[in-house]
């Protein structure tokens, strides 16, 4: 959910069975001792005479491993299809009944477009987006305060910015996963690991077996919850993971219906009208994208003053129900746009269920795996969505990760610890450089101070082209692709860091000559 904007540059720079688990190749005690290699764990105490439906455990080689993911969304859709296509067995879990589809717009850059094109996606994400590459800044009597392009982007670049509505590339992704494989109503209660694999249990009472689990269930992520707690008892969490999410603003997203094309200019232009409005001597700003279908994505987003406010307005869940944003879409009606309507015509072209509320919350987290469990996208990593970073990360982990599992040596403990300590390697500091710029980039949307103010004159209006395209360059040059695939060839004239190839296919390879 959520909103993403256009790319700016980056500036400064359980399955229980009574007391045992049933593993592929043996029975291990859940009591298991510390010097084990991986205690059992356990998110919520349980009986010892607690008896649940119980799925067999896979049948495997030792070599391939039977994943169980936990979340639906982008990530864990993604992490599905690049499975499917690796040959290697998957499981889907999704706490809710069905998928309904929230948020507004998002949009896609080069560094994850290349993913997409080599799965043979990149065409029905074309057909579902707009191409976009500048980004329209002004005051909220609609004077300008400045514009952000990426002249030749494509030329550049090698694709085009695609502007969409998330709902859109979400049922795309579902479209591609077998239903079979993806089990509704599985909310995770508990989970128990240890050297011999990993299980979970759901809500209602159904426990299912695997060599490894992804926690890609977002940024209130049961899995890491679970995760941290056993770290936690045995000393192994750092301190900083024990911090909560950091709140800083509330963002209320929609997309309209459709809408009359000769009411709205540029509704029918073929590239999307990309258009922020920054409010002054308010805490709101807001914005408004074309996108398919003659429709308009846009979100409002309100800067909390102060710590003490964001703790006022801290909740369990991120999120919050339809009947709770009439205050605030009352606060925003009058809010004029670029397209000759308010804020508060294009809400209620909006289909109110359709509205969400949400934090926007950031926060790197340092632990993203232990034993057989591995956390990905927010669950691992939540940033600000000002950047226009956070589904690029999300999915970018999702391409890794499998090329980690299909180059993976056997099921042994072992070898998941190395592949997944392979995987944050690889992963962290990309997304750290992310993280940051996602702050700053906060700041130059969102901020309401004096200061912030000032640098968002500054970049929009002095900072030279060529910095803007060397800081765009340089947060596209990563373009990770699936390595159990043809790649895709290069293209544009921008630097693209070199990705290792499998070391499964270079043993293959040697072992045939």
């Amino acid at each position: 959910m959520g909103h993403h904007s256009p790319h700016l540059p980056s500036l400064p720079s359980l399955h229980f069975l009574t007391a045992t688990y049933t593993s592929p190749s043996s029975l291990v005690s859940s009591s298991c001792t510390a010097a084990s290699a991986f205690q059992s764990c356990r998110i919520k105490p349980m009986s010892a005479t607690a008896s649940f439906p119980s799925q067999l455990p896979p049948v495997n080689d030792g070599k391939t491993p039977h994943v169980m993911i936990v979340g639906a969304g982008l990530a864990g859709l993604l992490l599905a299809i690049l499975l499917d296509r690796a040959g290697i067995p998957y499981e889907v879990f999704e706490r809710a009944k069905e998928i309904k589809p929230l948020g507004a717009l998002m949009s896609l850059n080069t560094n994850i477009l290349v993913a997409l094109e080599q799965l043979g996606l990149l065409p029905e994400v074309e057909e579902i987006s707009k191409p976009n590459s500048d980004l329209h800044v002004y005051n909220d009597d609609l004077s300008k305060i400045g514009l952000f392009e990426v002249p030749n982007e494509k030329e550049v670049l090698g694709y085009d910015r695609l502007a969409f509505a998330r709902p859109r590339l979400y049922q795309l992704l579902l479209s591609k996963v077998p239903p079979s494989k993806i089990h509704f109503s599985k909310r995770v209660m508990s989970m128990e690991q240890n050297k011999e694999g990993v299980m979970i249990r759901c809500s209602d009472g159904t426990t299912y077996h695997g060599d490894l689990l992804v926690g890609a269930d977002g940024a209130y992520s049961g899995v890491r919850q679970g995760l941290y707690k056993l770290m936690q008892k045995d000393n192994l969490l750092p301190v900083e993971d024990t911090e909560e999410l950091s709140k800083g603003f509330i963002c209320m997203v929609g997309t309209t219906d459709p809408l009359d094309p000769k009411e709205y200019p540029g509704l029918e232009d073929e590239r999307s009208c990309a258009n922020v409005i920054i409010g002054k001597g308010s805490p709101y700003t807001w914005s408004a994208f074309t996108v398919p279908e003659n429709r308009i994505c846009w979100n409002v987003v309100v800067q909390l003053s102060s710590l003490a406010q964001s703790q006022e307005h801290k909740f369990r869940n991120s999120e919050w129900g339809p009947e709770s944003n009439e205050e605030m879409i009352k606060e925003v009606e009058h809010f004029k746009t670029p397209f000759g309507h308010t804020m508060g015509e294009l809400i209620a072209s909006t289909p109110r269920d359709g509205i969400s509320r949400v934090y926007l919350e950031d926060k790197l987290f340092e632990t993203w795996h232990h034993g057989r469990t591995v956390l990905i996208g927010d669950a691992a990593h939540k940033l600000l969505p000002s950047a226009g970073q956070g589904a690029v990360t999300s999915m970018q982990d999702a391409v890794v990760l499998a090329n980690c599992l299909y180059d993976l040596r056997s099921t042994s403990i072992s070898d998941v610890t190395e592949a997944l300590k392979d995987f944050k390697e690889q992963r962290y500091p990309q997304v750290k450089e992310q993280y940051e710029a996602s702050k700053m980039n906060a700041q130059v949307l969102y901020g309401q101070t004096w200061y912030e103010r000032l640098i968002r004159y500054g970049i929009f209006n002095y900072m030279p082209k060529s910095v803007q395209m060397k800081n765009v360059t340089k947060g596209t040059a990563i373009r990770p692709q699936a390595t159990f695939l043809p790649f895709v060839p290069k293209r544009g004239s921008s630097p693209v860091i070199p990705q290792r190839p499998s070391r499964r296919l270079q043993a293959k390879a040697a072992a045939s000559v």
